[in-house]
């Protein structure tokens, strides 16, 4: 309903049908609730097995949006395949794939996370080549996504202090380089800092979010009465979404927004405290660690709390990749939660020590035959 109130003007002008963008997120919510049965259904512990090939299809994807007749360019970036009867947008299934590999490769290196040539180095070359794909592209916001999940990871895997540290002050120095090198970049920070210095140019959409949310008061114009849609707020039913959700539904509706993302992220991290292994534990935070930042980060750039950077919020934006990836990855959650630790088969319940129950039980006959 939110996409639909935010898109049907867009809809009408560029493809005069106000059912536009609507129908065919309504066709992507069927794929992604599919997909997130599936997972769901399945027992997450066959991911493990896959996630290589995951994350090799997904560095293909995003290198093959660099190949000039493949990748599709949109307002001077280069984020999407045409695969004829659908486009694409790599980066938003790169995150699910790395997700699952770098927990799949965490849970497998023990001890040897903590060491620098064996944990730290190989974690920073696998994150840095995906991340480094989707800088080129360019997608900056989606990268800083990318770097603030791994590291929660990471940090989850039991990394050293010294390792987070190193990261973290990497990623910060290159962020800033990036900014630095592009004009447009300078622009949005120039925007955050002193929209009101140039209304007209670069602080226009961060104003004319602002006055969105502003409009809204306590209780909201009614649903669908915005008039920011109108084309004064930009991507006002992709990125923009939450500010034309505050205009019609006012600061009680925004507050149940984030009341419910909160809630959301916080059965999220009941899922990773009661996940059966070190695997789903991971799986479950990562997933969960993707939801909130970007609605975080969507949020915060919205409400002028941080630079705009283009990032669309959870469920609410239309984009058909975005939302079919965050229902798989929802199924995957769900799938650690099935088969947490008070759940599943017997057999593959553990006992407190970290050894099966039917390993236990096994013993137990065995020394009762010898007796």
């Amino acid at each position: 309903m939110i996409v639909y109130s935010a898109s049907f003007a867009v809809g009408y002008l560029e493809y005069g049908n106000t059912n536009y963008f609507v129908a065919r997120q309504a066709i992507y919510s069927l794929i992604g609730l599919a997909l997130m049965c599936f997972f769901m259904r399945m027992d997450y512990h066959k991911l493990r097995r896959l996630s290589v090939a995951m994350i090799l299809v997904a560095i293909a994807a995003l290198l093959a949006t660099l190949i000039p007749g493949l990748g599709i360019e949109r307002n001077g970036a280069t984020r999407w395949l045409d695969l004829g009867f659908i486009e694409i947008q790599p980066s938003e299934f790169a995150k699910l794939a790395l997700i699952v590999y770098i927990s799949a490769w965490l849970a497998g290196r023990g001890q040897n996370i903590k060491r620098f040539s064996l944990g730290f180095v190989p974690f920073v070359l696998v994150v840095g080549l995906v991340g480094g794909l989707i800088v080129i592209e360019p997608d900056m916001g989606t990268t800083g996504i990318i770097l603030l999940v791994a590291a929660t990871l990471f940090f989850m895997a039991g990394a050293p202090l010294s390792h987070l540290t190193l990261l973290m002050l990497a990623g910060s120095l290159i962020s800033a380089g990036l900014v630095l090198a592009q004009d447009y970049r300078l622009d949005r920070l120039a925007a955050f800092l002193s929209a009101e210095a140039d209304p007209q140019g670069t602080g226009f959409q961060v104003l004319q979010l602002l006055i969105a949310l502003g409009s809204g008061g306590p209780f909201g114009l009614g649903w669908g009465v915005s008039r920011q849609k109108f084309f004064y707020v930009p991507s006002a039913h992709t990125d923009g979404v939450f500010a034309i959700a505050g205009e019609e539904l006012g600061f009680i509706g925004t507050m149940t927004i984030l009341g419910l993302f909160a809630f959301l992220i916080y059965r999220g991290f009941k899922t990773v405290a009661n996940a059966r292994d070190q695997f789903g534990a991971l799986l479950a935070a990562g997933v969960i660690s993707w939801i909130g930042y970007q609605a975080i980060i969507n949020i915060a750039g919205i409400t002028r709390t941080i630079p705009l950077t283009g990032v669309p919020l959870p469920f609410m934006s239309y984009g058909g990749s975005a939302l079919i990836a965050l229902l798989a990855a929802v199924g995957i959650l769900l799938s650690v939660s099935r088969y947490g630790k008070s759940r599943g088969n017997v057999s593959d319940q553990r006992t407190p020590t970290g050894a099966p129950i039917s390993w236990q039980f096994r013993n137990l006959s065995h020394r009762r035959r010898r007796g």
